[in-house]
């Protein structure tokens, strides 16, 4: 798992980012003063809040978990991203990986 923000001093504190190392976790952070780092992410993000959490009701944390769980599952390999010209993550990403392979010969 990657652990995405800002350098908000509450993400950038020594105790949270060991409590994230202690857990797995790997910490990436946008550059300084580079907003553009964040935009990616933050378009995912607000993504899956519009489209999986917003107007649920989840009655237990597991049950939030797995809908979230679900939807990546959803965005990565059914969802079509316009900026992907229309195809989802994994089937771009496929297409990128034979065209690599076809240039480098591998």
């Amino acid at each position: 798992m990657v652990h995405h923000s800002d350098r908000g001093s509450q993400y950038a504190a020594k105790d949270y980012r060991k409590v994230l190392k202690a857990r797995g976790i790997t910490v990436s952070m946008s550059r300084k003063g580079d907003c553009w780092d964040n935009s990616p992410m933050e378009s995912a993000n607000g993504t899956l809040k519009v489209e999986c959490i917003h107007g649920e009701s989840f009655k237990t944390r597991d049950e939030a978990r797995q809908a979230i769980l679900d939807y990546i599952g959803y965005y990565n390999t059914q969802r079509r991203h316009s900026s992907l010209g229309y195809v989802p993550p994994s089937q771009f990403e496929r297409r990128w990986r034979a065209e690599m392979e076809k240039r480098t010969g591998a």
